[in-house]
Formats: C-alpha cells, sequence, structure tokens
C-alpha cells in the first residue's frame, strides 16, 4: 500500500484500534503521530506503543483543543480519526461527556483539515451500534437507523458531520461501522470496550465470565488486524470518500466465545444470570452485519478466523497481563 513517507495522524493511537494501526503504518514505512488525550480509563496505555516508541511522534492532546488540531493536521496526508468514547452504559450516565467527545471533538478535527488541510483523506470509526435492534438479518447500509442508547445517537452524528464535510467542503472522508473488534492491545481493565475484553479480564484473573439472559445472543466479530487493513484500504481508495461501510465479520454466540475462552485458557467459569434492567433496555438482542458494500469497493475480506484470533488474543494477555490489568 502506497503509505510510504507518507505523513499519517492517528487520533486516539494510544488506544486499542489506534496503536495497531500505528504499527501497521510504521511497518509500511509512513512517518506517524499518534494523538491522545489519555483520558483515564478510556484504553490509551503507552505499553501499546512500545514496539515502536521510537518509530513515533507522540503527541497528548485532546480532540476538543482547536488550537491543537489547527497545528496537527496541517502537513499530514491521511488522519485516522479513532478517538471517542465507545461504551453504551457510561454514555447514559454521562450523556454530556459522551456528547463532548464523539460530536464537538469530530466537528472540531473536521474545520481544522477544512481550514488548514483541506487535501487530507480522513477515515472515521463509526459504529453499527445505531441500528438499532435490528429489523432484519444479516443488517446492510440501507438498514433504518434506530440508536438504542445516547452513544448511538452521538457515534451517528459524528459521522454523519464527516459525510457532510466531503458533500459541502470536498473533505475526503470515510466511515467504517465497525463491529466488534477484538485482539491484543484492547482496553480489558474495565467493560468499556466490549464484551470480549471483559471476557478476557474474567478468564486471565480465574473469574467467572457472566452471561446476560443466556448469552444466546448472536454477534459478528473482528480481529484487529483485520480492521486495520480496512482502514488503510479505505483511506487509499478514491471510490470510498463520501461513503459509510459496514465492516462485518464471522459471528457467533456470546455462549460459545465465553466457551472457548474458557476452555482454551482453563480458567474460570461460564454463569448465566439476569439481564440487569439497565442493560436490558439498551440490548440489541442478534446482530450481524453485512459487508459486502466495502469488499465489492475494496475487496476487503476479514482473514482472521474467531477460534485463532480469540486463542492469539489470550496468548497476548496472558504474556502482559499486568501492563492490562494495573493501574498505568
Amino acid at each position: 500500500m502506497p503509505f510510504v513517507d507518507k505523513n499519517v495522524l492517528i487520533t486516539g493511537g494510544a488506544g486499542f484500534i489506534g496503536s495497531n494501526l500505528a504499527i501497521r503504518l510504521v511497518e509500511l514505512g509512513a512517518r506517524v503521530t499518534v494523538m491522545d488525550s489519555m483520558l483515564p480509563g478510556y484504553g490509551g496505555n503507552l505499553f501499546n506503543l512500545e514496539d515502536i516508541k521510537n518509530s513515533v511522534a507522540i503527541n497528548f492532546s485532546d480532540m476538543r483543543d482547536p488550537h491543537s488540531l489547527a497545528y496537527l493536521v496541517r502537513d499530514k496526508d491521511y488522519i485516522f480519526n479513532l478517538a471517542g468514547q465507545v461504551s453504551h452504559q457510561d454514555s447514559m450516565n454521562d450523556p454530556m461527556m459522551d456528547m463532548e467527545i464523539n460530536v464537538k471533538a469530530q466537528l472540531v478535527l473536521l474545520e481544522a483539515c477544512r481550514h488548514f488541510n483541506p487535501e487530507v483523506v480522513v477515515v472515521y470509526a463509526s459504529t453499527r451500534q445505531f441500528y438499532g435492534h435490528p429489523e432484519y438479518l444479516p443488517v446492510d447500509e440501507r438498514h433504518p437507523i434506530n440508536p438504542p442508547d445516547v452513544n448511538g445517537i452521538n457515534k451517528l452524528a459524528g459521522e454523519q458531520y464527516h459525510t457532510l464535510y466531503c458533500k459541502i467542503f470536498g473533505l475526503k472522508t470515510v466511515s467504517l461501522r465497525l463491529t466488534n473488534t477484538y485482539g491484543p492491545r484492547q482496553l480489558i481493565k474495565n467493560a468499556r470496550q466490549g464484551f470480549i475484553g471483559w471476557f478476557m479480564n474474567r478468564v486471565i484473573t480465574g473469574n467467572s465470565i457472566q452471561l446476560f439472559g443466556g448469552g444466546d445472543q448472536i454477534r459478528d466479530f473482528n480481529h484487529v488486524d483485520d480492521v486495520v487493513e480496512a482502514f488503510l484500504y479505505a483511506a487509499v481508495t478514491p471510490e470510498c470518500y463520501g461513503q459509510f461501510f459496514n465492516l462485518s465479520g464471522e459471528k457467533t454466540s456470546l455462549k460459545s466465545v465465553a466457551e472457548n475462552l474458557v476452555a482454551y485458557s482453563g480458567e474460570g467459569a461460564v454463569e448465566v444470570i439476569p439481564f440487569p434492567e439497565e442493560r436490558k433496555k439498551i440490548d440489541i438482542g442478534n446482530f450481524y452485519g453485512n459487508s459486502e458494500k466495502f469488499q465489492s469497493v475494496c475487496g476487503w475480506k476479514p482473514k482472521v478466523l474467531l477460534l485463532e484470533g480469540l486463542q492469539s488474543t489470550l496468548d497476548y494477555y496472558q504474556l502482559h497481563s499486568s501492563k492490562y490489568l494495573e493501574e498505568q
């Protein structure tokens, strides 16, 4: 891919997907700047960048700061916009914070690009969450939008701003609607980045994995390596600009994921408990998507099989558990 000597900015670059993307871009010969606010509890972890710490520039800035963004976007060829608040429950508990990060910060970035670097390509990490409870499966991009929580509403607004700035101002923006991404460098100290990270935590610490309502809910999953490749494809494919795409993966039940992790590790157990009322209200039931639109434009397909990916991910956390379970 044509990233040799290209200037790249990754927002949220010390986090899960951002750090994996940074590592891949360094391998491809890019000049990478990582931007991260390092908000406590949200996944920023400098250990994620340990292998490339001498090959990237790290800027500790908040995307809500227009002065930092005006400086950081100026010379960039590509911006991978991964900074965001992804916890559905946190968005319900603190909707103003969710709005600040997932709406205001996105506008600050887009305005900085419009004024100081209108030729840059911006790839945005969107979500399948705002589809809500599916009316049909698999869910494609024509499915009605019905956000089940504050996070879904704000992430949808962030995506629509990216699309609008392409349509009105000519910015080269692409939005990828991510499903359940998992893999090394994910936040596992709490459940803010999804249930797989929390399942990893439970297994590594020898605790039970608690499944709400039986765990029969179907989800689809993508290993972070496949997601990183999708971001790279989106950035260098002009036919993607101004578009939004589902990234769908291998599907199975939550119970199957939990049982496989327990079996592979030999630790912990699976425990079925009733749905907490506050979570039941925002659960979307079965969900898996259709990514044929993105595959037809870019030729992208996920390569990492779920069982193999879960095993290698668990191996990573067992080796580096202190870097992810202890306070940094």
